[in-house]
C-alpha cells in the first residue's frame, strides 16, 4: 500500500544487481524501520485484544509482527532503518548469499510448519488439506520469488504483493479456523 501511495519506494533492479533480489530498496521508513514495527506491533496486538480480551495471544502477536524486523536485520543487506526519519541502515547481508538465504528461509519456515502442527489438530477435512494446500501455497510462492524474475513494474510489485498478501492471511485463518490446540484446549 506504501508503494502505491508513493510514500516509500523501491526500484526494479537489472538482474544480478542484488544476488537474491530484483528489487533495491530505496525508501520504506513506515512499514521497516525499528520503530515503526515496535508501534505496528502495539497496534496489531492491541487491536487483537481489544477484539478477543485474549492478553497472551495479544502479546504473541505483537512480538511476531516485531520479529519481522529482526529477522529483516538478518537478510537484508544494510538497508533497513532504525526510525523513519533520518536513520542508521543496518543489515547483516545474508541476501548476498542466495542459497545461505534459501537454506536459512526454508529451515525457518519449516520450524514454524512443526510448530504449528505438533501444537494444533485438524478439527475437519478442511483442518487438515486446508492447512497443507496452505504450506503448499507458501512454498510455491517462495519458489517462485527464488526463480528471480523482476515484476514488469513497481505498481505491479505493490498490487502482487497486496493481493498475494491478502490471500495469504485469509487462507492461514481460513484453515485456522478448522484447527484446534492439541489436546483439544
Amino acid at each position: 500500500m506504501f508503494l502505491l501511495l508513493g510514500i516509500e519506494q523501491v526500484q526494479i533492479n537489472v538482474p544480478g544487481a542484488n544476488p537474491f533480489l530484483t528489487l533495491t530498496f530505496l525508501s520504506y521508513p513506515w512499514s521497516h524501520s525499528l520503530l515503526m514495527g515496535l508501534l505496528w506491533a502495539t497496534l496489531f496486538g492491541g487491536a487483537y485484544h481489544l477484539m478477543t480480551g485474549y492478553r497472551r495471544g495479544a502479546v504473541v502477536i505483537g512480538l511476531a509482527v516485531v520479529s519481522h524486523w529482526v529477522l529483516d536485520t538478518v537478510t537484508h543487506v544494510p538497508d533497513l532503518p532504525l526510525w523513519p526519519w533520518s536513520s542508521p541502515l543496518v543489515g547483516l547481508g545474508l541476501w548476498n548469499s542466495v542459497p545461505g538465504t534459501a537454506i536459512v528461509e526454508s529451515l525457518m519456515l519449516a520450524a514454524g510448519v512443526w510448530v504449528y502442527t505438533s501444537g494444533t489438530t485438524a478439527r475437519d477435512w478442511i483442518g487438515r488439506y486446508g492447512w497443507w494446500g496452505f504450506v503448499l501455497f507458501l512454498i510455491a510462492g517462495y519458489g517462485m520469488n527464488l526463480r528471480g524474475v523482476a515484476p514488469p513494474s513497481v505498481t505491479t510489485l505493490a498490487w502482487t504483493a497486496g493481493i498475494a498478501g491478502g490471500l495469504t492471511i485469509l487462507w492461514g485463518w481460513w484453515a485456522d479456523r478448522h484447527r484446534t490446540t492439541a489436546g483439544g484446549g
